[in-house]
């Protein structure tokens, strides 16, 4: 049986599921959204957590109108 030559994706492991690593807030609010096994969602949650505690980081500020 001979190997085949294949393109990596940094961004996802050997079996072809998504590294939680790299992505913003946003991207992991959308998948926790997608998502529907229990386990999973807790690893998604749990890397949510890590990246806003991480130093440096910031939350988007919504616009909103000054009554005066």
């Amino acid at each position: 049986m001979s190997q085949r030559n294949q393109k990596r994706d940094p961004n996802k492991t050997k079996t072809g599921k998504t590294r939680l690593g790299g992505l913003t807030v946003t991207q992991l609010t959308s998948m926790v959204d997608k998502e529907g096994k229990k386990k999973i969602r807790a690893k998604i949650l749990n890397q949510i957590r890590i990246v806003r505690s991480r130093k440096g980081y910031v939350e988007k500020v919504v616009a909103t109108e000054v009554a005066e």
